[in-house]
């Protein structure tokens, strides 16, 4: 199974953009983006085993073996500029796999982090892998952007939630490595209200590389981009300076 969800394929577009999801989530996250984004960036969800499509599939429960895993992916769509985008988990993993590209000498045009502390800002965490099933949908409830409303189903909850401990184990067991700076622009993205992140967590993301570095504070809790996405898509086209048809 393939890696990525492209949804509107742009073949003439100068730029490629990997969209990572959350902790739980799916490709299906980041359709809407495909439109919206507009003719000079063509995007690719990435679909992360063991859900949706890839349900058959082994779970990887281990940041950096996620990335390597990606990166050997997109190594495959190298004929253009990287654009890579995560969201909360997401964005370790996009990290972690910009690294990765780069040792490989990939091309990177930019690291977009949304919702989430700077790889050596990670800090204590809450074990949300280890509670029990009630306490993983509560804390899935609380962080907003999933239906839990469905988790009442006991058979829904046996598909889902295994691929769920998995991504916050994942969050949980994150520890980055020693090496240099990213050598590629990255922008961190964060909702005023989220009670993850702060907005000075967030800014954190300067000391992860060497390039230009800029901070954006949307209004919003931990999953902003929801209402927001009009606004992020900006953000994102502004940083790339590519065309923003309009949003």
């Amino acid at each position: 199974m393939t890696w990525f969800r492209c949804t509107v394929a742009r073949p003439w577009a100068p730029l490629r953009m990997f969209c990572f999801p959350h902790a739980g989530g799916s490709a299906v996250f980041f359709r809407s983006w495909a439109e919206a984004v507009g003719p000079a960036v063509e995007v690719h969800a990435v679909q992360y085993p063991g859900r949706a499509d890839r349900m058959r599939e082994a779970l990887v429960p281990d940041a950096r073996a996620l990335a390597r895993l990606i990166a050997g992916a997109i190594a495959q769509h190298a004929d253009r500029p990287a654009v890579l985008f995560g969201h909360s988990m997401g964005s370790v993993v996009a990290y972690e796999t910009a690294r990765i590209m780069r040792e490989r000498d990939l091309p990177v045009a930019h690291l977009f982090a949304s919702g989430a502390r700077a790889p050596h800002d990670w800090g204590e965490r809450r074990l949300i892998s280890r509670m029990d099933d009630d306490g993983v949908v509560a804390e899935l409830d609380a962080l907003g952007g999933t239906d839990t409303a469905a988790l009442k189903d006991p058979e829904l909850r046996e598909l889902v939630l295994p691929y769920v401990r998995n991504d916050f184990g994942i969050v949980e067991s994150y520890a980055p490595e020693d090496g240099p700076r990213l050598d590629v622009p990255v922008t961190a993205l964060v909702g005023d209200g989220d009670r993850d992140v702060s907005v000075e967590q967030a800014g954190r993301w300067r000391d992860a590389t060497s390039a230009d570095f800029a901070l954006k504070v949307l209004p919003g809790g931990h999953f902003y981009l929801q209402d927001q996405r009009d606004a992020v898509i900006r953000e994102v086209l502004g940083r790339l300076q590519v065309p923003t048809s309009g949003h």
